[in-house]
């Protein structure tokens, strides 16, 4: 093995190592946390204490980025990933929270709503998808099978539309609240997943 290489694995075995400690060490902490039946937790790798999720809720936003870890849907799962992680950090950071949701939503849609474009943005799918709908199928076909359709245009259009900082204008530019981050994260994730696993598709 070269040196750099050599050196890249012992520092990634010294890393894993720290973080077992800090796991190990907090865990009086979590007790703590938990008997106190506090709004916090400490994160999954020990080093820092983020907002208490439910762990139903939990369940469901892991099996969504699990569902985006895939080639075809380029890094929705870390965008997916860090929209949590500033919704819910200890101080949260709600713009950036909702940037990467719909950062996400893009990366899990692009290869089945506009592939050909190269710089294909939320906004441009939005314009993209009532062209292809007669193309695109949803799970659940109900009464209508573009009623799905339907749906997932509108929860697109519903994240787009809300974000309130992404240009500037003559009247002052208002960011997102941490409730409509909240949101967001959890509407995108429900996006990201119907596009990840299939649900919605090309027909």
């Amino acid at each position: 093995m070269s040196k750099p290489g050599a050196l890249r694995t012992l520092a990634a075995g010294i890393y894993a190592a720290q973080a077992q400690q800090h796991i190990v060490s907090r865990k009086p902490l979590q007790r703590l946390l938990d008997d106190a039946c506090s709004r916090y937790t400490v994160r999954s790798d020990g080093r820092a204490l983020v907002a208490r999720v439910d762990p139903a809720v939990a369940r469901t936003l892991k099996a969504s980025l699990d569902s985006a870890d895939r080639p075809e849907r380029g890094s929705a799962s870390e965008h997916l990933h860090e929209a949590i992680t500033q919704a819910y950090a200890l101080t949260p950071d709600p713009v950036k929270a909702y940037s990467e949701a719909i950062k996400a939503v893009e990366s899990a849609a692009h290869a089945t709503l506009d592939p050909k474009r190269d710089r294909a943005t939320l906004g441009t799918m939005l314009g993209e998808l009532p062209k292809i709908a007669h193309k695109l199928v949803f799970e659940i076909e109900g009464a209508d099978p573009q009623n799905g359709i339907e749906m997932v245009r509108r929860m697109m259009l519903q994240l787009w539309d809300g974000q309130t900082s992404r240009h500037g204008k003559q009247r002052p530019t208002r960011k997102e609240t941490p409730t409509e981050a909240v949101a967001a994260v959890h509407l995108a994730a429900v996006l990201v997943q119907y596009f990840s696993s299939g649900a919605i598709r090309r027909a």
